[in-house]
Parts: C-alpha cells; sequence; structure tokens
C-alpha cells in the first residue's frame, strides 16, 4: 500500500469511516494534499463503503474543494459591491501583476493560487481577502505587492500578520488582524452575562417552561424571515424520534452580513449557552455548530471555548448536576457554498453530502438532521435566548415593537463614515440607520443583502423590523454617484454563481434577467423590457424549489419597483420598430467571410 493509500484510509478512519462526515473528510484530505483527485475519490468511497458519485458530488458542489491540485498558498480576493467600491480592481491588478496569474490560475511553480470569491464577512474592512485561511483586511495595492513579495520568501500567510485587532482577535488561538468594529453595543447580545447562569436557570424549570419562557418574550428568529423560536421548539419537542437534534446556523454568507463572525468571536460562550438551553427544551443531546469556511481562522479559539466548558460541567454528561441531561456540540465546517445558509441545504451539508435544499414538507422540526426533529437557529437567536433566561422574558419582550421584540444586530457596510455592528431596538427607522452611521447622504439602501430590498430615500423612514423592513442583518448604504443598475447587476452575477442549479427557474431564469438587464445597461433596452423583468422576475420567486432561487430576483424587482426612472432613462422605442439589442453587421459577419464581400443594408420601410 502507498503512502497516498494509507494517508487517506488514516483520514477515513479518524472520522469513523462514517458517510456523514464527508464533509470533514474531503477537507482533511484537501489539506494534506492540495486537491482531491480521481484516485483520492476512489479510496474515500471504497473506506467509507458510499458510491463514488456522493464522494465527487461533494467534491465539486463546494468551492473551497478541487479535483486538481491548487498552489500552497491559495489567495481569495472578495469581489463583493463593497469590496469593488473600495477599490478591490486595484488591488487584484497588482496580484496579477505580480504573479503572472489571474483568477482562477496557479503559478507555473505550483506555488500560489489566486481566485475570486464572494463575500468573505469582512465588508466592514474591504478590500479583504484570505489567504489560505488568513484574513488579510484594507487591501491596497502597495500591499498586495508586499504579500507576494513576503510569500515567496517563507510561504507561510499567518507571517503576514504584524498586528492584532481588538477583543479576543487577538487570543492566541486567533491572532487576526480583524477588528469587531462594535460601533453600538445594545442591551442583548453584547451586555455582560455570567457564565453559566442562563443555562443554571433552564434546569430550574422543565422543558415545556423554558419553551413558554420564549414565547412568553415573543422571540423570532433573527435570520430575516422571522419565525417563533418557542413555536419551532415546541413543534420538535412533540415530533415523533427517539433522537433530536440542535443545529446552529454559521453560515452568513449573504454578502454585507459579518455579525457571527463578530458575536462568535466575542460571545462564543452565550451561543453554546443557547444551544445547550434549545437542546434541553426539545430533548436533544447533540448540537452541531456549522460554520462557514471563510472563518475557519477562529476554529482552533471555538473548540477551546467548547473544551473549557466541558471541564466545568457546561456539556457533557449530568449537566450542572442535572441527572439524566445530557449534551455536547461539535463544529461543522462549511466549504465555500452560498446556498447552505439556507437550513435543509445546511442539513445536507451536516450529513456528508452537497449543500443541496430539500423540498418542504416536511420540515426540519419534524424530519431534519439524519431524519430526525431538528432545531435550527442562527448565532443571533442562540445568543438572545440565553439573555432572556438570564434575565426574563418581560426584559426582552419590553424592548422592540409588538410584532417585533427585542434588539436587533446589524452590518452595516458600503458608503458610510463608520462601517461595523450596531446593536439597535427593533422598530428603528432606517434613516435612524443611517444616522448612526454616517449615511445620511446615502442615495440607495440595500437592505438584508441582495436577497432584500433595494430601497430609496422615500422609504428611509419605514421602519426595521419584520412587518415591514425585514432583515437578516446586512445593510450596505450607496452614496451620491453610486449606478442601481450596475448594484443590481452585480448581486445577479452573485445569485447566477451561486444556485445549485437544481430547478430551472433559478437555474435559467436569473441568467435570463441578467441578460435583459445587461442589454438594457448598454443601452439597448426598449420599454417591453421592463415588463419582461418584471413578469420573469415573479416566474423566479414563484416557482423556485428553495430560499436562494425565492429571492434571487430581488435585486431586479425592489430596484424596478424603487428606482424605475433610473430604467425608464435607459430605454427607448426605436422609431422604425426595429430591436436595439439586434446587430445587423454581427448577424452577417460570417455569410460576408464566406461570400468574400461586404452585405449592403437598407433601413426600414426602403
Amino acid at each position: 500500500m502507498s503512502d497516498f493509500q494509507s494517508g487517506i484510509r488514516e483520514i477515513c478512519q479518524a472520522h469513523g469511516n462514517d458517510p456523514t462526515r464527508m464533509m470533514d473528510i474531503v477537507q482533511a484530505v484537501q489539506v494534506r494534499y492540495g486537491c482531491v483527485g480521481d484516485e483520492a475519490i476512489d479510496l474515500i468511497a471504497a473506506a467509507v463503503s458510499t458510491p463514488r458519485v456522493r464522494v465527487a458530488s461533494v467534491v465539486s458542489f463546494y468551492a473551497f474543494f478541487s479535483t486538481r491540485p491548487r498552489g500552497k498558498v491559495v489567495i481569495r480576493l472578495c469581489n463583493d459591491i463593497v469590496d469593488r467600491m473600495q477599490g478591490s480592481a486595484r488591488s487584484a491588478q497588482a496580484f496579477f501583476d505580480d504573479l503572472g496569474i489571474t483568477f482562477g490560475q496557479t503559478t507555473p511553480d505550483g506555488m500560489i493560487s489566486l481566485e475570486s470569491v464572494p463575500c468573505i464577512g469582512l465588508s466592514d474592512q474591504a478590500p479583504a481577502a484570505l489567504i489560505n485561511d488568513v484574513p488579510v483586511t484594507h487591501l491596497t495595492s502597495d500591499a498586495a505587492h508586499d504579500i507576494v513579495k513576503e510569500l515567496r520568501v517563507h510561504m507561510d500567510p499567518q507571517k503576514l500578520v504584524k498586528s492584532f485587532g481588538d477583543g479576543n482577535n487577538a487570543h492566541p488561538l486567533v491572532r487576526s488582524v480583524v477588528r469587531n468594529n462594535i460601533r453600538l453595543a445594545g442591551p442583548i447580545i453584547f451586555s455582560p452575562g455570567v457564565r453559566g447562569e442562563a443555562i443554571k436557570k433552564a434546569l430550574g424549570m422543565s422543558p415545556a417552561e423554558v419553551i413558554r419562557t420564549i414565547k412568553t418574550a415573543r422571540l423570532r428568529g433573527r435570520g430575516g424571515a422571522g419565525f417563533p423560536t418557542g413555536m419551532k421548539w415546541e413543534f420538535c419537542r412533540s415530533a415523533d424520534g427517539e433522537k433530536k437534534y440542535v443545529l446552529c446556523n454559521a453560515d452568513e454568507g449573504e454578502p454585507g452580513t459579518f455579525k457571527d463572525r463578530v458575536v462568535l468571536t466575542e460571545r462564543a460562550d452565550r451561543v453554546f449557552a443557547g444551544m445547550t438551553i434549545a437542546g434541553y427544551a426539545i430533548g436533544a443531546a447533540e448540537g452541531i455548530l456549522y460554520l462557514r469556511g471563510e472563518y475557519a481562522y477562529l476554529r482552533a479559539f471555538l473548540e477551546d471555548v467548547l473544551a473549557a466548558r466541558r471541564r466545568e460541567g457546561l456539556l457533557g454528561q449530568d449537566i450542572l448536576g442535572k441527572k439524566g441531561f445530557a449534551f455536547d456540540i461539535r463544529i461543522q465546517m462549511g466549504a465555500g457554498a452560498y446556498v447552505c445558509g439556507e437550513e435543509t441545504a445546511l442539513i445536507s451539508s451536516c450529513e456528508g453530502l452537497r449543500g443541496d435544499p430539500k423540498t418542504r414538507p416536511p420540515f426540519p422540526a419534524q424530519k431534519g438532521y439524519l431524519g430526525c426533529p431538528t432545531a435550527v437557529n442562527n448565532v443571533e437567536t442562540l445568543c438572545c435566548v440565553t439573555k432572556i433566561l438570564e434575565d426574563g422574558p418581560a426584559a426582552f419582550g419590553g424592548l422592540g415593537t409588538s410584532g417585533s421584540s427585542g434588539t436587533k444586530l446589524l452590518s452595516i457596510s458600503g458608503d458610510c463614515m463608520t462601517p461595523g455592528i450596531y446593536e439597535v431596538e427593533l422598530g428603528i427607522t432606517l434613516a435612524g440607520v443611517l444616522k448612526l452611521a454616517g449615511a445620511e447622504d446615502a442615495i440607495a439602501v440595500q437592505v438584508g443583502g441582495p436577497s432584500g430590498q433595494l430601497v430609496g430615500p422615500k422609504d428611509y423612514g419605514r421602519k426595521i423590523c419584520f412587518d415591514d423592513l425585514a432583515t437578516g442583518g446586512s445593510i450596505m448604504t450607496f452614496g451620491p454617484g453610486r449606478d442601481v443598475l450596475k448594484i443590481a447587476d452585480c448581486f445577479m452575477d452573485f445569485f447566477i454563481d451561486e444556485s445549485c442549479g437544481y430547478c430551472t427557474p433559478c437555474r435559467v431564469g436569473n441568467v435570463l434577467l441578467k441578460e435583459r438587464l445587461d442589454r438594457i445597461m448598454h443601452g439597448q433596452g426598449e420599454p417591453s423590457d421592463l415588463d419582461y423583468l418584471q413578469r420573469l422576475g415573479l416566474t423566479v420567486k414563484t416557482a423556485s424549489r428553495c430560499g436562494l432561487g425565492q429571492t434571487s430576483a430581488n435585486p431586479i424587482l425592489t430596484s424596478l419597483a424603487n428606482f424605475r426612472p433610473q430604467y425608464e432613462a435607459l430605454v427607448k422605442a426605436d422609431a422604425q420598430g426595429l430591436n436595439p439589442s439586434f446587430d445587423v453587421r454581427a448577424a452577417v459577419s460570417e455569410a460576408e467571410g464566406i461570400a468574400g464581400h461586404a452585405s449592403v443594408t437598407y433601413p426600414a420601410g426602403n
């Protein structure tokens, strides 16, 4: 047996030869050997007794995996709208010049690869990149030149870190340049707390009383949809099934969102306490934190927090002396797939599969991870759970509005004076948010990331809450001079790239939407194109299978609704009834080449 074969077998054995741990197995192979090629796929399939196609589908689905060798160092430069606005193109050109390659290529010596990737959770300190797992912020062309020069000396991305960010970014297990940028710390997420107090209070109640407490606080999921958390737990607890699970969704891939990164850095204990309380409430013994691949630099720190909680009796058997209550948490790494932020796709990924969304019903609370009832909550929601148990439901319910209690974490970036994290009371107006961030002159605001709404000044009086402007947390501001159609076009690029490809409305419809938008932007549009965009956008929204497709047309639909004059200014009807997008010269060019002479064309009517 070759060293390579024994190495693959060793990796599979370390994960129990369990096909549901396929993500971990493939990740370990990628790290050790630089890729997961055909031979590795064959060996993994044999070791875990699963069809080869299952392994191959995982490798091909996730952006961080590759069947071809990548460099020892992979530079992933963020290409989201905010990074572009902050000058990422200049940094990209510097990398192109110094490395002699472009995106998707590896240097001839096989040492450095360069890739363009969507949001990496650093929009408040853009332009940014990941160099292997090491975040690099506030990139400039000069910094890019220095990075290449230094890497060629030592090939160690960690040595690029010359200073540390604030808080736990300076922790020995993190050692990152990233800054938290907490601009407004509210009374819930970043407030002081007593370690173990929330769990102690929960264990003094029955599971049903814990659920009643969460319902009394009127806590709604902080992912954007706002489903009542207590109701979800109640459904899960009453569902048939001997085993139940708690999943924490820490896969915030929505461009412009970075709040979970900060919460996990500074309030990981509060997240894990919330998961433990959820486990007690629904009758689960196991929890999984699904951590997006871009936050891999936090993993060692988070594992250390979990280990400390086990030592202190806050995880494991008979938690805090409560006989019979056992609960533990493991971390499942993602690997660069935006769709895994959708809860059923996240479950698929945790099961060792492609991140394909599942058809609902059944819902995860009925049949989720491994076919068992599963409560899926996001990072911010679980922090709120902990605070509610610490201080009681009345304190939490007294904040916000009647339909949206508590506070909301906002990740604000773009054209503003102070990008960063703001914990605001639900019900604040968008104008109030813009004032906090120094963006009062914004001509447009994207609320909720690309899947949310692009709104203009006439809507700045609307409220941030579940019943008006709902958001998972992303607020991107665009100042004077920004082109609304270019913003929508950038977001459509993102959705086309991130679609899992399962259903036709999303896979094909988004491409057709972008093609028509591009036609309009190039001055080849006509008035009927606006109706076409509206009809097709609604079709994609209505007929798509999962949340990604159901919101992917929003950049078109909301910009068309709120900025229609900008569209109308670019479209015009041809006086002769011709299609402005039809290029007659291009259409006859091939025939001209065959005939050996130019064609003669005449205006319509001649």
